[in-house]
């Protein structure tokens, strides 16, 4: 909302390509920056283990209000904590149960996301070799399992050659883990044509 106040005031003022400069200033002032900045501390405490992080993120919310003098920051990205497929083993996970468990399109159906067919596709990449010469070959294809709706999935041909990734943009939840949790980050997310997306009824 305060983004489209934006825009609709430096359209107003015939500043059509103007970078909503006044943005940044209206957030700042919002209740949201005041939310967001009381929770800051939570993910680089958490980072350094669930009893420590909960003892210590419990002083920071209840003690100090949110209102702590110091500002923690992760010491790297998201996408560079990734481990090689030589230096792990997989994790054999057992299958739905279909009632406290589910399949990964299940819950995508369960979400009601949908996306205009005619659409341009909202997830790119920087460069289309690199699914398959780099993180296949590195990570054993790692965006197959940290996004959460089966977005990303490597085909090959009958007889098991030929991989490539296949983008199924239409189930796409908007988390964009993707474009966080990317090892060499060639995975751009932008946002879709407005209406499309996750659609939560009952929640």
């Amino acid at each position: 909302m305060l983004a489209a106040e934006s825009a609709f005031a430096a359209v107003k003022a015939g500043r059509a390509g103007d970078e909503l400069a006044s943005y940044p200033e209206s957030f700042k002032s919002s209740w949201l920056y005041d939310e967001l900045h009381k929770a800051r501390n939570f993910k680089p405490w958490m980072s350094k283990g669930l009893y420590t992080g909960s003892l210590m993120f419990g002083i920071d919310q209840v003690v100090l209000g949110g209102r702590a003098p110091w500002t923690l920051h992760h010491q790297h990205a998201d996408n560079e904590t990734l481990r090689k497929k030589t230096e792990v083993q997989p994790i054999a996970y057992p299958k739905p149960d279909g009632m406290l468990t589910f399949d990964l399109l299940s819950s995508v159906f369960i979400s009601n996301t949908n996306h205009g067919e005619d659409q341009p596709c909202h997830l790119t990449l920087k460069d289309a070799s690199v699914p398959v010469n780099v993180n296949l070959e590195l990570y054993d294809a790692p965006e197959q399992r940290y996004c959460p709706a089966g977005v990303y999935e490597i085909v090959r041909n009958d007889d098991g050659s030929n991989p490539r990734l296949q983008i199924n943009a239409q189930n796409c939840v908007h988390c964009k883990a993707c474009d966080i949790k990317d090892p060499t980050q060639n995975i751009v997310w932008v946002t879709p044509e407005g209406g499309g997306g996750p659609n939560y009824p009952n929640m």
